[in-house]
């Protein structure tokens, strides 16, 4: 199967996708290009073909199964000419030989070609530091954590996303209530007035994420939003370059009604925000129409990293863009005891006055 490396103009190393300054940079020789000018100069230096070498099987009886060879790809490397083995889903990679990047060109074109894709703005080093601040000031990690953990795994891959566009337009009903109360010498009153209110409204929505990668936890993608949609460009092969990317696994049909869910929880709770002035509502009756939208299919950046601490592995994840970083921790149980039994002694001290007194 065909793949794509970009090489240097100048050297003719492989070249990477900058995050910190945007171009393709050369690790070698320090130059640096545009997406634009190197996807040209690719298509005007292309080969016409590569090589392949074949290779018999000492062992005939020893065969991937149906199944097993149904979810693998296998590729030629264009510089060092190894067989590199991925899944299905995997479009850019680097050779494990050689480490020049490797970009799977068929698993990008078609129907699932990308749309747009959000290019990495944070370094690999930045993701790095993240990891340290995200870890320090932890009172319940433990001490031999910063001293013992390892480093596992840091990668940058472009994540698939469906990103959703479409109108919706919402009626719901409440009924709210007023109470008040006065006295006399002789009795209490109290006055309810009972209200039914109605608000309706129509909001748009664009780039409502859901992301199409069964490799990725939904819980942690979720948590690295918002991504900055300002920045979406068109997508262009060179950005993939020094990162791994996957296609999607999870269609857009699958994921529609994760999608629909969001806006129809977002139409309720905006136009809950607009009822005023009562002292208790609660709904009657709701209904959310969505008209029928746009779907783009798109990669967005995260570096995915993991650690190693006493035999277990602990991930995080950081949005390629922005910065925001999510992962699990160890947790030093006797510290969280301790804390806990220093909270409960407090509680009680503080009851044993507040009975003292008398309040």
């Amino acid at each position: 199967m065909e793949n794509v490396t970009y090489k240097c103009p100048n050297c003719g190393a492989s070249l990477d996708f900058g995050a910190a300054t945007g171009q393709m940079q050369c690790e070698y020789c320090d130059s640096t290009f545009d997406v634009e000018t190197l996807r040209d100069f690719s298509a005007e230096t292309e080969e016409a073909g590569t090589e392949e070498t074949n290779w018999e099987q000492e062992n005939p009886e020893n065969h991937w199964t149906d199944e097993e060879a149904e979810s693998l790809c296998s590729y030629v490397c264009r510089f060092c000419g190894a067989e590199v083995v991925t899944d299905k889903t995997t479009a850019a990679s680097k050779c494990p030989y050689c480490d020049n990047n490797l970009i799977f060109t068929e698993k990008l074109t078609g129907s699932l070609k990308p749309d747009v894709v959000i290019p990495f703005k944070i370094t690999k080093k930045q993701a790095e530091e993240a990891l340290k601040q995200f870890c320090s000031g932890k009172f319940l990690l433990p001490k031999s954590y910063h001293t013992e953990s390892r480093i596992a795994e840091i990668k940058g891959v472009y994540v698939p996303f469906w990103l959703y566009d479409c109108n919706a337009e919402g009626n719901m009903r409440f009924d709210a209530r007023n109470v008040r109360s006065w006295s006399d010498r002789n009795f209490i009153y109290t006055k309810t007035d009972h209200y039914l209110v109605e608000r309706t409204a129509r909001m748009g929505f664009a780039n409502i994420p859901e992301d199409g990668s069964t490799k990725a936890e939904d819980n942690y993608m979720e948590a690295l939003e918002p991504f900055d949609y300002r920045e979406l460009r068109a997508f262009d092969m060179p950005y993939l370059s020094g990162f791994l990317a996957d296609r999607y696994d999870v269609s857009a049909e699958e994921c529609r009604t994760r999608a629909e869910t969001r806006i129809r929880n977002s139409v309720e709770q905006e136009i809950s925000k607009t009822v005023h002035g009562y002292q208790s509502m609660t709904v009657r009756s709701r209904q959310v129409h969505m008209e029928a939208g746009k779907v783009k299919y798109g990669l967005l950046p995260v570096w995915m990293l993991s650690t190693q601490y006493k035999d277990k592995i602990y991930r995080f994840a950081m949005n390629g863009q922005t910065g925001k970083f999510v992962g699990e921790l160890p947790i030093d149980w006797t510290k969280f005891w301790s804390l806990f039994a220093g909270i409960t002694a407090v509680g009680a001290v503080i009851g044993g006055i507040v009975g003292f007194l008398g309040l």
